[in-house]
């Protein structure tokens, strides 16, 4: 049978250095693609039903649970919403701190994909290990840079993962003076690293992969938006979080435990990418300035550009949260008295994987009646789909099969989707006719 006429079946039945389990099944006909799916089987775990009759108060602890990764995007994201159905406005303090918190989270959640998920895809590894024999020095940089990431989570949430520090109205307790003296020096001597790792990465040689495709992230008048804005989207959508249904579905797929989302009935893109592509004019000069020198030119449509995307953020984090430490004072109070009420609460902000967004309907006592939470993961799954289709395209399907296998892999860990850690390598069965 000629290369031309064959048919191919790439199955690859467990997604390693990614967040959760999954598999992708490829089946190549005549030369074209006939079958592409991305299937996650991870359990759903029925966040969204546990929460239901959970007091207020209980909330920001519980959904913290949802992510160990990610927790403060699922704890800042459900406090905001109910705080705008409950009417509370947070001191000033507990707005910046938020922020601050917030960054930590980005912090080590950047540097953790980049140096141990994604990078070694790059550079001919198979994990970070290897990785690590020929470039021991970046992957030193890039462990003390996540680990500071942990340690300003755990200033602000008592420990690093779950944190336990928000409540709605604010935060339990405030650090002292000293340590955020302390933390604010880390933070500063961190920067040249910060900014070394951006121009690393910005060397790391990427697949040319140009598509088009609908960016989706949240927009803030003046700020480059974390925890607070609007809904926005590439083709000039802006939006508050409560339209959020009128544009965004959500629908099942045979093959996948996690539901698919789509902007008017197409898939999009949510995470790093997607926010700098819609706000560079929000980065502080320095960074934009560092960004022209790399050369990065923005709008990027390679979605392999994420990874330097990531590192960029991370600079931005590092900056933001250094300087919202630079005039700490101990509030009267960390937190603000709440009266709940019964009404529809909505919410979202950007954890490091994409949009976050929150729904609660909530009784008089303050009791969630039901919940509904939409990660950034499932929002992405579509566009997975799409651009695992169009990448390969572009790469060429008459690769052989190991090449195909490991592209598939590169395209998938690139956007870091969030479905708890595979440690063991993929295995890849072949079926040819």
């Amino acid at each position: 049978m000629s290369e031309q006429h064959r048919t191919v079946a790439i199955h690859v039945p467990v997604l390693a250095r990614v967040e959760g389990e999954g598999a992708l099944d490829l089946r190549i006909e005549d030369g074209n693609i006939a079958q592409l799916r991305l299937r996650i089987f991870e359990p759903p775990r029925f966040f969204e039903k546990f929460l239901e009759g959970r007091h207020y108060s209980e909330i920001p602890d519980l959904v913290a649970r949802i992510c160990g990764i990610c927790p403060v995007a699922y704890q800042v994201t459900a406090a905001q919403a109910l705080e705008k159905l409950f009417g509370v406005e947070l001191s000033p303090w507990a707005h910046a701190m938020r922020r601050v918190f917030y960054c930590g989270e980005w912090i080590q959640s950047h540097s953790l994909h980049i140096h141990l998920l994604a990078a070694p895809d790059f550079f001919g590894c198979g994990n970070a290990i290897e990785l690590a024999k020929i470039a021991p020095d970046e992957v030193r940089r890039g462990l003390r840079i996540q680990a500071l990431g942990n340690e300003l989570m755990d200033l602000f949430g008592a420990r690093s993962v779950h944190p336990v520090g928000v409540r709605i109205g604010g935060f339990h307790a405030a650090p002292a003076p000293s340590r955020i003296r302390d933390m604010r020096d880390k933070l500063r001597a961190a920067l040249p690293e910060a900014e070394a790792l951006v121009r690393w990465a910005a060397r790391i040689p990427m697949p040319s992969d140009d598509q088009a495709f609908v960016a989706v992230a949240m927009r803030h008048p003046t700020a480059y938006a974390i925890e607070t804005g609007a809904i926005a989207a590439s083709d000039g959508l802006l939006i508050k979080a409560d339209a959020y249904d009128t544009y965004f579905a959500e629908r099942h797929e045979p093959h996948s435990t996690a539901l698919f989302s789509t902007y008017h009935q197409q898939p999009y893109l949510v995470g790093p990418l997607a926010r700098l592509n819609l706000n560079r004019d929000r980065l502080p000069a320095n960074i934009q300035t560092l960004l022209t020198e790399t050369g990065f030119t923005l709008p990027s449509r390679n979605l392999f550009h994420s990874l330097l995307a990531r590192a960029v953020e991370i600079l931005l984090a590092l900056h933001e949260a250094a300087r919202l430490l630079d005039d700490y004072t101990l509030p009267d109070s960390p937190w603000v008295p709440v009266t709940p009420r019964a009404g529809v609460a909505t919410g979202c902000t950007e954890a490091p994987r994409g949009l976050l967004w929150h729904r609660y309907e909530m009784d008089a006592d303050g009791r969630v009646i039901n919940a509904r939470i939409v990660p950034p993961t499932s929002q992405n799954q579509g566009r997975i789909e799409e651009d695992l289709r169009l990448s390969l395209l572009n790469f060429g399907l008459e690769h052989p099969d190991d090449a195909l296998r490991l592209h598939c892999e590169k395209v998938i860990r690139n956007y870091d989707p969030c479905i708890s850690c595979a440690t063991h390598f993929l295995r890849l069965n072949v079926e040819r006719t």
